[in-house]
This record gives C-alpha cells, structure tokens and sequence, in this order.
C-alpha cells in the first residue's frame, strides 16, 4: 500500500505531460499497472477471481 502522501500527489496535474503517474485506483501502486482496468496486477487478480471484473475469467486449459 502506498503513502496517502505519495497518492495525493500523482493526483496532482504535473508541470509536464510526462510526468504523469499512473496507479492503481484501489492500493496506488504504480508498477504492474493496467490502463484498461484501472488496476495493478495484484488488484486486477483479485477482483477477477471474485468476479467483480465483467467479462473476466481464470483461464484454463
């Protein structure tokens, strides 16, 4: 989980474009992130095993 600090402040509009951050919505972790869901890896497993994710399952073979 990340600082409260460090969330507020990718929040912020940066001065340039580039400097933008992307994290997850849920525990703000910035690595691992997918823009499609909102979501770090972690998160995105666990709300696809739950089913919350629509449209998503575990795969299987």
């Amino acid at each position: 989980m990340a600082k409260t600090s460090v969330i507020v402040r990718s929040k912020r509009t940066p001065k340039f474009q580039s400097r933008v951050v992307r994290r997850c919505f849920r525990c703000g972790r910035k690595h691992g992130y997918m823009r499609d869901f909102d979501l770090c890896r972690i998160c995105f497993r666990e709300f696809a095993n739950e089913g919350m994710i629509p449209g998503i399952k575990k795969s299987s073979w």
